[in-house]
C-alpha cells in the first residue's frame, strides 16, 4: 500500500529564529493524530527532494540516510523519497516493543508518531573509506535537526532518542541487513500539564 503525500510549502508562519528559540525536548504528548499534511512536511525536511537536491546537506552527494515512520494504530512505513509517498512496511510493528528496545522510554508510544532515520554507510563509506562513517553521523545531524525544528514550526513537538539498543531495534522494525538504526525522534502536540 502506497500513500501519497500532499506537497510540501516552503513558506511557514514562524520564524527559522522562532523555531530555533523553542525547540526543546519534550516527552509528553496528547492523544491526538497529526494531519497528513504536516506528516508530509515533517518527512520533505527530513529528507525531501528540491530540484536534484535534497533538503539535507550529504558528503558527495551519497545519501545514506532512509527514513521511516511508525504512525499510531495505522503502521510502520518507510518514505520515498523520490514519489514523496509513503510505503506501508508492516501494521504489526509494536510501539511497546520499539519502546522496549529504547531501554523502556514508554513514551515513545504516547507520541502519534515516531521518525525512525536509518543509514546504509556503505553508501558513503564506498567513496571516502572509514572517514565517510562520520560523514554519515554529521548528516544524521542535519536530518535530525531538520526535523526538530519542522516540528516547532507546525506547533508540534518532538524530542530526539539516541539511547536504545541498536540490533533489537533492527529486528523490531524487521530493517533491511545494509540498514542500521541511528535516531528516533518521536512527535506529538505538547500535553498540557
Amino acid at each position: 500500500m502506497e500513500i501519497k503525500l500532499p506537497k510540501p510549502i516552503i513558506i511557514s508562519n514562524k520564524s527559522l529564529e522562532e523555531c530555533i528559540y523553542e525547540r526543546e525536548s519534550i516527552r509528553s504528548f496528547q492523544e491526538r493524530e497529526i494531519e497528513i499534511e504536516k506528516l508530509s512536511q515533517i518527512l520533505w525536511s527530513a529528507q525531501g527532494k528540491k530540484g536534484n537536491k535534497r533538503t539535507v546537506p550529504s558528503a558527495g552527494a551519497t545519501y545514506p540516510l532512509e527514513i521511516y515512520v511508525l504512525v499510531k494504530n495505522r503502521g510502520f512505513f518507510h518514505y520515498n523519497l523520490n514519489k514523496h509517498s509513503l510505503e506501508l512496511i508492516s501494521k504489526n510493528i509494536s510501539c511497546e516493543r520499539l519502546a522496549n528496545a529504547s531501554w523502556g522510554q514508554n513514551f515513545i508510544c504516547e507520541a502519534n508518531l515516531s521518525v525512525i532515520i536509518c543509514a546504509d554507510y556503505s553508501r558513503t563509506t564506498q567513496r571516502y573509506g572509514e572517514r565517510g562513517v562520520r560523514y554519515v553521523y554529521i548528516e544524521v545531524g542535519h536530518c535530525a535537526q531538520n526535523i526538530h525544528l519542522e516540528a516547532i514550526a507546525l506547533d508540534l513537538v518532538s524530542v530526539p532518542i539516541g539511547a536504545f539498543k541498536d540490533k533489537r531495534v533492527k529486528k523490531e522494525l524487521n530493517l533491511l541487513e545494509n540498514l542500521d538504526p541511528l535516531y528516533i525522534i518521536p512527535i506529538g502536540y505538547k500535553k498540557d500539564h
